[in-house]
């Protein structure tokens, strides 16, 4: 709607995955780095823990991405509230095993068998799986830890088949250090923090920039009060920033500044009484 005003190729602050948006914060690039040694060091498991809006998910479609060809396959299961009867299954659809009525029907050790195979002749093909459980701080019950557990066990010839990455809010880590089966093959821990004020006033000129802008469409004042308001959270940035772009649009301002943006959070959060 506003990209013409802006003249912008695209919607600068979309929330869905673009390897072009990523940008390589210290705290981001930190965690990629650690996350990149577990997977070709061929740990077992590593934890991606942070805030809810920091952009874990991008990070590790990012990593997967960024991962030699030979790690494959790459499954991302964004379903983590599953029964830990229906994990494996769930997994073997990602790897494009079966379908849902077939694997539905099978007993556990079946399921288990013929993932265990599939994993092995992978290894054997000099591959090595990579699996990520997003938002795995849901994953809080016994039974279901204890299936990812099992996932880590699997290895051919001296070598083991699959890194397990556990991507979630905080608290998977002590809901993971419960666990001490599991805790012992987390390989690394990574921890996501929030943006610093001059990360978050690059974190919206390179948005701009990939989306085509010239222009500084923030006013540095605006940018020094989107930290203030947002505490660099990515989520709430690309929120604000957007609806920051619609009212500039439709109000014709040439350039967002504090008091606009200010003005514009306020109207955001703003309950209307009934």
């Amino acid at each position: 709607m506003y990209e013409a005003y802006w003249k912008l190729k695209t919607r600068p602050f979309e929330n869905t995955y673009s390897e072009l948006f990523y940008y390589p914060s210290e705290s981001a690039q930190a965690a990629l780095l650690k996350l990149r040694y577990a997977v070709e060091n061929r740990r077992g498991a590593a934890i991606l823990a942070g805030a809810c809006g920091l952009g874990k998910s991008l990070l590790v479609r990012t990593l997967m991405v960024q991962l030699p060809e030979q790690f494959s396959p790459k499954v991302h299961l964004v379903f983590p509230k599953l029964s830990s009867h229906d994990l494996i299954p769930y997994l073997l659809l990602n790897l494009g095993q079966g379908n849902q009525a077939s694997t539905a029907h099978r007993n556990p050790s079946e399921t288990i068998w013929q993932l265990q195979q599939l994993l092995a002749e992978n290894t054997r093909a000099g591959n090595h799986a990579v699996i990520v459980v997003d938002d795995a701080h849901l994953l809080s019950d016994h039974a279901s830890l204890e299936t990812l557990r099992l996932l880590t066990n699997f290895e051919t010839d001296g070598k083991l088949d699959l890194t397990l990455i556990l991507a979630g809010q905080t608290t998977v880590i002590p809901a993971v250090e419960r666990f001490p089966s599991l805790e012992s093959r987390i390989g690394v821990k990574s921890l996501m923090r929030n943006f610093t004020p001059d990360e978050t006033a690059a974190y919206v000129t390179h948005r701009l920039r990939v989306a085509g802008s010239q222009a500084e469409i923030f006013a540095p004042n605006a940018l020094e009060r989107l930290f203030q308001i947002t505490r660099g959270n990515p989520r709430e940035i690309n929120r604000l920033c957007d609806l920051a772009l619609l009212i500039g649009y439709a109000e014709e301002i040439r350039q967002i500044d504090a008091n606009q943006l200010e003005s514009i959070h306020e109207e955001l959060v703003t309950v209307v009484p009934e």
